[in-house]
């Protein structure tokens, strides 16, 4: 997907430039479900970068926490691979399982469609993101558990 792929494009960029400090553990997710649950596991801290409808004018970075969102995600729920991150991130809480602190990063994508490449508005900021990212990730303990870099959610 255009624009729908930005959270793994950023992840993958902070891998490759080694910008991902050695207390945290960047991953890609596809398409979330259940394997989020699983990476959450013995976390402190969890950021979550992906696209996110918010309404917002195209290539909008916005940071929030989990319960300041409201999902209007509709799911057919005939899927083990249908997942909503909002649902995923109660079951975390409930199991005990979800790490002390959340962030979500959301991008309000401009293009969203089949392809393999970021709409051009993303693409001109993309490394804005990817700082904004490394800014976060400043802010990990540098000791004790690792943290969780999540895309697409």
């Amino acid at each position: 997907m255009t624009d729908e792929g930005i959270g793994v494009r950023i992840i993958q960029e902070l891998v490759r430039t080694n910008r991902v400090p050695d207390s945290v553990e960047a991953l890609d997710l596809g398409p979330g479900g259940l394997q989020v649950l699983h990476a959450f596991d013995g976390k402190d801290k969890a950021i979550l970068v992906d696209c996110a409808f918010m309404g917002l004018e195209p290539g909008t970075l916005h940071k929030f926490l989990p319960e300041e969102v409201k999902t209007t995600k509709v799911r057919a729920r005939q899927s083990l691979h249908e997942g909503d991150l909002f649902e995923t991130l109660e079951l975390a809480t409930s199991l005990g399982k979800c790490p002390g602190e959340v962030l979500l990063i959301g991008i309000e994508p401009a293009v969203v469609e089949l392809g393999d490449s970021l709409s051009e508005l993303l693409t001109a900021k993309f490394e804005d993101y990817v700082n904004a990212v490394v800014e976060e990730l400043g802010h990990v303990p540098r000791t004790g558990h690792s943290d969780t870099g999540k895309a697409d959610a």
